[in-house]
């Protein structure tokens, strides 16, 4: 592909961004409003979930099979359609005058999230050269953090001076600039002929995401122990299984299963998988933790739950830009350090802390994730071929949606099976003693803690194996003088 102006560059980056901000804001801002919808749509909790639910589920299913179809017709106008979708779909749900009407247009809408989710970092990837990969991939990552901080704050802000309606329509201006600059300056590359389609792959990828994110989902609510969570589960299991033999034995699968042969690229996603799984764990509990048990306000509350997404907002651009200078390896392993850290000062909080303890708790997370993603990212993606991008792209998106997911059901039934433990009644965990909630929360941080180390062996592995591999033949030629 031929190289492109700078400044045509940045504005593909502000095309990108665009589609990353709504589609990360667009999960918080609704997340907020539950309750809203709720009571204004007459309806129950049961069933308003699914205006979340539903569209995450769409979102995965869909995910890796548009990554395989763009890499055959074609990034651009694929993007293209997704923003266009989502700003439609966005219109179309502030427009909703019922619960299951709600659900319908939070589909669509999915629908073209998972576009701009699968195809934004392989755009990236293709039109900014691997020397600011690491770079412009920081700088994505802080329109990430843009979007988790002003999600609920903007939603919050909307939900008190105007109608529920809002929180949809203030996607579509957004979503018109960010369309026209796509049209204007996202370069229209030619993918090669001659490929196929993977329909098999597709659908048994999909059905078992679909199993696992729905056993997931209901063994949050229910506790994974549940019958028709568990028979989701090994559903998931049997049919992936299925996916896999598809996969080994079509001329052109869907997910191509040799990029998993390269151990330092499997590293980087595995390590990405576990890092959002802590993650995802900590925001689901910190929440109860300075409501119930530290007594703060929601807007206090919400105010110290951006310490994370700040530090990781501004670290991650500096971090990006090291690793195209020095490398990705060794800065993931020193932000999985930093997270070990972390994660072990946030396992001290109790009770009696205060508002700085917990900040100066939870800032080397921030940190730690600014430093860690960066550099991850860059290196999942520099380490397949060019015309698997679109693949790739959606692998690491996926990663990240299903380790959050994932997160919040184990992470949750480890804090919950911790209340029980520790004498707290077995229904809601969250009207157990603060100190047994506190005790509890400690047990899971550890849990975190060992969880995160892990990782960090594993990145170590990766860095030792890297640095052999590069020194190997040196060593041979040594040996023959």
């Amino acid at each position: 592909m031929k190289s492109i102006p700078t400044n045509s560059k940045w504005f593909v980056f502000a095309s990108i961004a665009a589609g990353t901000f709504l589609a990360t804001i667009d999960g918080s801002i609704v997340n907020i409003a539950l309750p809203t919808l709720e009571r204004e749509l007459h309806t129950q909790f049961a069933i308003v979930q699914w205006v979340v639910l539903g569209y995450l589920l769409t979102v995965v299913t869909m995910m890796l099979s548009i990554g395989r179809l763009a890499d055959i017709i074609g990034k651009k106008w694929l993007y293209l359609a997704g923003m266009t979708v989502f700003t439609l779909g966005s219109m179309l749900c502030g427009t909703a005058q019922t619960v299951e009407m709600l659900i319908a247009f939070r589909v669509l809408q999915a629908v073209g999230a998972a576009m701009m989710m699968a195809l934004g970092t392989a755009i990236l990837t293709e039109v900014f050269p691997a020397s600011e990969r690491g770079k412009v991939l920081g700088l994505g990552g802080l329109m990430v953090s843009l979007g988790s901080i002003s999600g609920p704050t903007l939603g919050g802000l909307i939900l008190g001076v105007t109608t529920w309606h809002w929180i949809f329509y203030v996607n579509v201006p957004i979503g018109g600039i960010g369309t026209l600059l796509v049209v204007r300056f996202v370069p229209a590359t030619r993918a090669p002929g001659g490929q196929k389609f993977d329909f098999a792959g597709a659908v048994t990828l999909g059905t078992s995401l679909l199993a696992l994110l729905l056993g997931l989902s209901i063994g949050q609510e229910n506790g994974l122990a549940d019958p028709l969570a568990l028979g989701l589960l090994v559903a998931f299991v049997i049919i992936f299984a299925g996916f896999i033999f598809v996969e080994t034995h079509v001329a052109q699968p869907m997910v191509d299963l040799q990029l998993f042969r390269n151990a330092l690229f499997s590293v980087n996603l595995i390590t990405g998988f576990m890092v959002f799984i802590a993650s995802a764990g900590t925001v689901l509990l910190m929440p109860f933790f300075l409501q119930n048990v530290l007594q703060f306000k929601p807007e206090t509350a919400g105010l110290m739950l951006a310490t994370v997404p700040l530090a990781m907002g501004v670290v991650a651009p500096i971090s990006g830009t090291l690793s195209d200078r020095f490398g990705t390896r060794r800065l993931t392993v020193i932000g999985l350090a930093i997270l070990v850290g972390g994660y072990a000062l946030v396992s001290t909080l109790n009770e009696h802390a205060q508002i700085l303890t917990y900040v100066l708790c939870f800032l080397p997370i921030g940190i730690g994730m600014g430093v860690f993603n960066s550099p991850n990212n860059s290196a999942i993606m520099g380490a397949v071929p060019r015309h698997r991008l679109g693949v790739a792209s959606s692998l690491l998106s996926l990663t990240r949606t299903i380790g959050q997911t994932t997160g919040m059901a184990v992470i949750g039934a480890i804090w919950a099976s911790g209340v029980v433990a520790h004498g707290g009644p077995s229904r809601d965990a969250t009207t157990a003693p603060p100190a047994i909630q506190v005790a509890a929360l400690q047990d899971t941080l550890h849990v975190i803690v060992v969880l995160i180390t892990l990782a960090l062996t594993l990145s170590v592995w990766a860095l030792w194996q890297e640095r052999a591999t590069k020194t190997a033949p040196a060593q041979v030629v040594e040996r023959s003088e």
